[in-house]
């Protein structure tokens, strides 16, 4: 179970980050390593900082790193049991999510974290994270109470002024913007073009449960953020059918049993992403919406499949993206605000903590 955690980007990260908070020596090397990685994918990084003499220096290329990628593994490899608190878990997963994208390269540090001996290292990590009481909720499936979240909101916000056939519309402004992208757009997947790369049904209502500690993971486990540091939690009661979406394999049953192929408006994003060129497919939402009323995604299924390619079958793959971790996607709209009051949540910075009021 634990190497389950280490197949995906999003899972190595929250490992990798466990292990940088707990050593310094780690921390020490990954801020080379990581920068370095960054620099040699071509991302357009400038690094500040100070001498031992107190003169003030930055670099545009890459710098000399006195740990290699085998020392990460070595220091990694060498440390104790951890004891892991649920706020350090929280961390980790929030710092995972945050450094998700898929309309470009990975990032450095994620890019350490594929590096075949400090993954093989991680392993230890991987196994005390799975096994500890405060990821339980990880593999849970959506739960009764959920919230629709609103940051930094204006007046009365609310997310059921969508319409009922949200999923039907995304399919077929879908395949409208993929017959436009096979005309307009050049099939080479390392052209330098851009466009939708979310892998939801976009428009529908979504929700999120809540963590152990009663805040909305919708909340915290935010990707692409915008630096919020206030939001509005909305109770939310939604009735009919849900799928889970557990695993990878769940996924790509969804994508067999449902094909809508996306390769034009997807390929370039998506390659930049995995580094996959070929063809591309996502379910279909409207016809999901005929036989399930709501889609949810769990965290761990977030943590071990999304920001990678996900095999469909010899000729297709697909990827989970811009779905957060235990976020649910109402498709047919049994979904409504709740009767309980809302609550407002607010950090002192976009990293929180968050509390109440």
């Amino acid at each position: 179970m634990s190497h389950d955690l280490l197949a995906g980007p999003r899972g190595r990260r929250v490992c990798l980050e466990i292990a940088r908070e707990a050593d310094s020596r780690v921390r020490e090397a990954l801020f080379d390593l990581a920068y370095n990685a960054d620099v040699a994918a071509g991302a357009p990084v400038v690094r500040f900082g100070w001498t031992g003499d107190a003169v003030a220096f930055e670099s545009g290329g890459p710098v000399h790193a006195a740990a290699t990628l085998g020392d990460l593994a070595s220091l990694i490899r060498e440390l104790p049991q951890l004891e892991v608190s649920a706020a350090a878990l929280d961390e980790a997963l929030r710092c995972s999510v945050d450094a998700a994208r898929y309309w470009q390269e990975p990032d450095g540090a994620d890019i350490v974290a594929a590096d075949l001996g400090v993954l093989s290292a991680l392993g230890g990590v991987a196994a005390q994270v799975s096994a500890h009481s405060a990821a339980a909720w990880w593999r849970r499936a959506r739960t009764a109470d959920q919230w629709a979240i609103e940051f930094d909101p204006v007046g009365d916000a609310s997310p059921f002024g969508l319409p009922l056939d949200a999923a039907t519309r995304w399919s077929a402004s879908t395949r409208a913007e993929e017959e436009r992208a096979a005309r307009e757009r050049p099939e080479d997947p390392t052209a330098m073009f851009s466009g939708n790369w979310w892998s939801h049904p976009w428009g529908a209502p979504h929700t999120t449960g809540e963590r152990p500690d009663g805040l909305p993971a919708g909340i915290p486990f935010v990707e692409d953020g915008f630096g919020w540091t206030r939001a509005v939690a909305i109770p939310v009661a939604g009735a009919g059918r849900t799928l889970e979406i557990r695993s990878e394999a769940d996924w790509a049953h969804l994508c067999a049993r449902y094909p809508l192929e996306v390769t034009a408006s997807r390929r370039h994003d998506w390659y930049r992403t995995t580094g996959r060129a070929g063809r591309w497919l996502l379910p279909d939402w409207g016809r999901v919406a005929g036989e399930w009323d709501a889609v949810h995604l769990t965290t761990w299924c977030y943590l071990t499949a999304a920001t990678r390619e996900i095999v469909v079958d010899d000729e297709y793959s697909s990827v989970i993206g811009g779905w957060g971790p235990d976020e649910t996607y109402w498709l047919t709209g049994l979904v409504r605000p709740g009767i309980a009051p809302r609550v407002i949540w607010t950090a002192e910075e976009p990293v929180g903590p968050w509390r109440r009021g």
